[in-house]
């Protein structure tokens, strides 16, 4: 039900903030909200500038423009926009009553990306369950020949003491217990790609423990809301983005990004846990998170002696390490006990196609409802808001250009990730904002897809409570990076 009215209140606000928009001269917004595309090309406009830009270089400002289809007006295009500063904005409009004027930060407000409307929206859903179908096939396979040879009994067994606690309505020894530990290991190493399929199983696995088919259990939460705070030790495409837009130092919001994950993973787990009434205190539980607080911290000291160029290497050879050697080890056990590996394999990526191919509809009316906040300008309305609320409480304000990432990450990951390359092109990805933005998209999941994909894959329609815990350990994600990146890297204009 609480998903419901989420989704029905993005359908509304995008409506409301787009009949405003039109009335207020935008013709074209309800046709880019329907049939819009991302590629779709910008109208120029010319334009002439007075004064210089205060939060960026000038080269930042042109080049961000010209991302919108702005050019700098010449003898053979008069400018149809002025932009000034703040203190002549008033000036210039009564010199030029005929010409558009804005002030360098009024004009943020009217740049919006393009993004895709509804129909091109739906194609692209269907295309990424499409792309999911070969990688899930790939490991639910080697899933199944696991379970046959018995090896995710064994994990269950690994971590039966700690999870028995976390998760104590499901029985001892039970394969969702390796099922949730292989998908928190690839998190923490960054595998998305592996991640959703042994997420997916364990869903699976805890919906057989289900005595009510539509209505999420208490494990079902727990898993979900610790998946969706995105524990992840190695932000891998985050220094890579850094390292291609010429940081200074890649590397330099790895520790951040560490400390805001854990710290939403936390939150979680304790909200959880006292909503279910799961006392934390117990000496195996406290014993498993200080052995992996340990473990971060090591690797941490680790990873903070390397070179960007070594981080990328240690984190490749890493994580392609390991999904290899998972894939040996499930090979070698399955030969020792004897298991058909090929059918086995076929029969379990059978139920990766299947399963691909039922999340579609969850998928389209997600994305559908995210690209219709997207394309009304919602999220810009959003931004200007806190933005003007924090000025007039006399507050830093540098904060705030980085917020788009934090907004759009619970609804779109690929979103999320071209905001942040935008926010590093805008500023710089040197500049307080490039790297709060950077923080921020490792501090958390993608909240909404893994509700509608992990739910939908087993058609859990009463998430419970599930959704207010993963927005408010997303909430404790942004305050802790915020707080981090004013600790970090507050001496950044």
């Amino acid at each position: 039900m609480a998903l419901s009215r989420i989704w029905s209140s993005f359908f509304l606000i995008a409506v409301i903030v787009a009949v405003f928009k039109y009335f207020s001269g935008d013709a074209t917004i309800f046709s880019r909200m329907i049939t819009g595309k991302a590629d779709d090309t910008y109208d120029t406009v010319y334009y002439q500038t007075v004064g210089q830009p205060r939060k960026m270089t000038t080269d930042n400002f042109e080049r961000q423009l010209l991302g919108y289809g702005y050019q700098k007006s010449d003898t053979s295009h008069p400018a149809q926009v002025i932009i000034a500063n703040s203190d002549s904005v008033k000036t210039l409009k009564t010199l030029l009553p005929d010409t558009d004027v804005f002030s360098y930060e009024s004009l943020q407000s009217k740049l919006v990306k393009k993004a895709d409307g509804v129909i091109e929206t739906c194609k692209s859903a269907v295309n990424i369950c499409i792309g999911l179908i070969g990688i899930m096939a790939l490991f639910m396979g080697f899933m199944s020949i696991a379970e046959k040879a018995g090896g995710i009994r064994l994990l269950s067994k690994i971590i039966g003491p700690f999870f028995s606690r976390l998760f104590p309505e499901v029985p001892k020894d039970h394969p969702a217990h390796g099922h949730m530990m292989m998908n928190f290991s690839a998190n923490l190493l960054g595998l998305d790609n592996a991640a959703t399929p042994f997420g997916l199983k364990a869903m699976e696995s805890l919906q057989e423990l289900n005595p009510y088919k539509d209505r999420a259990t208490n494990a079902q939460i727990m898993f979900l809301c610790l998946h969706a705070s995105g524990l992840t030790l190695i932000p891998v495409s985050i220094i890579a983005t850094r390292a291609a837009l010429k940081a200074a130092s890649p590397t330099d919001i790895f520790v951040p990004c560490m400390i805001a994950t854990f710290v939403a993973t936390l939150a979680a787990m304790i909200m959880v846990s006292f909503k279910q009434k799961i006392n934390l205190f117990q000496p195996v539980i406290l014993a498993w998170i200080g052995g992996i607080s340990s473990l971060i911290a090591l690797l941490v000291v680790y990873i903070s002696k390397l070179s960007a160029e070594g981080v990328s290497r240690f984190s490749g050879v890493l994580s392609n390490g390991l999904i290899l050697g998972i894939f040996i080890l499930i090979l070698l056990g399955a030969l020792y006990k004897k298991i058909n590996v090929f059918d086995a394999f076929v029969e379990g990526a059978k139920g990766g196609f299947e399963t691909a191919v039922r999340i579609i509809p969850y998928l389209v009316g997600m994305l559908v409802a995210i690209s219709l906040l997207r394309t009304s300008g919602s999220f810009d309305v959003a931004i200007h808001a806190i933005k003007s609320l924090f000025t007039a409480l006399g507050s830093d304000t540098r904060f705030v250009d980085g917020l788009p990432t934090a907004l759009i990450k619970p609804l779109s990951g690929s979103g999320a990730r071209g905001m942040m390359v935008d926010t590093m092109k805008t500023f710089g990805a040197d500049s307080f904002a490039g790297k709060l933005s950077c923080i921020l998209q490792g501090s958390s999941d993608t909240t909404f897809y893994v509700i509608a994909v992990y739910f939908g894959a087993v058609s859990v329609k009463n998430t419970r409570y599930a959704v207010g815990i993963m927005l408010l350990a997303d909430l404790v994600g942004i305050l802790t990076s915020i707080v981090l990146c004013y600790l970090f890297f507050g001496y950044v204009q």
